[in-house]
This record gives C-alpha cells, structure tokens and sequence, in this order.
C-alpha cells in the first residue's frame, strides 16, 4: 500500500475517534425529547456519521483484542469491552437515524 494510502487511513481513524464522543455529547444536549428529526439530520448521519461509527466500532475492536491481555490482567475487561465495543456499536446501530 501507498504511504499516502496510510496516512489518509491513520488520519481518518483518528478524526473518528477523536469526532464521535464529542459530536455525541453535543447533540445529545441540543435536541429535545419531543422534537421532530429533520431530513437533513438524516441524510447527515446515515452519510458520515454511520460510516464513521462503523470505523469506531472496528477500530475499537481491534484495540479491545490487542489490550485484552492487559485488560485481563488489570481486571478491567468489562469497563474496556463497554467504551470499546459496545457504546460505539449502539450509538452506530441502535439509534433512530437522524437522532444525533
């Protein structure tokens, strides 16, 4: 693979990484219970927001199995399978589509 290939895969990981918590937090906060989602909130997240919570999920699962040993030893495989698996695959596959 190309070395820019590589550097265009890394930098995408991390946005995604560092751009999920963040845009969770924040939309979470802005919408209302009642409100009615919006077509364009849709399209935004079925276009990017998806796409990247699949990354997330992916990239998170294989840090999750590289760190197990670590994970294992420290008692904590709980905690890392819940930030590193599980709460990127809901909030990628278990939200209504547009609620952000």
């Amino acid at each position: 693979m190309h070395k820019s290939i590589k550097q265009s895969i890394v930098f995408v990981v991390i946005a995604t990484l560092v751009i999920m918590p963040l845009g969770s937090i924040s939309f979470a906060q802005d919408q209302p219970q009642n409100q009615e989602i919006s077509a364009e909130k849709m399209i935004f997240d079925f276009i990017l927001v998806r796409p990247l919570g699949i990354i997330a999920t992916t990239v998170g699962t294989c840090f999750f199995i590289v760190s197990l040993p670590f994970s294992l030893l420290g008692g904590n495989t709980k905690d890392a399978y819940q930030k590193m698996i599980a709460e990127p695959l809901k909030y990628t596959f278990k939200r209504p589509l547009g609620d952000l």
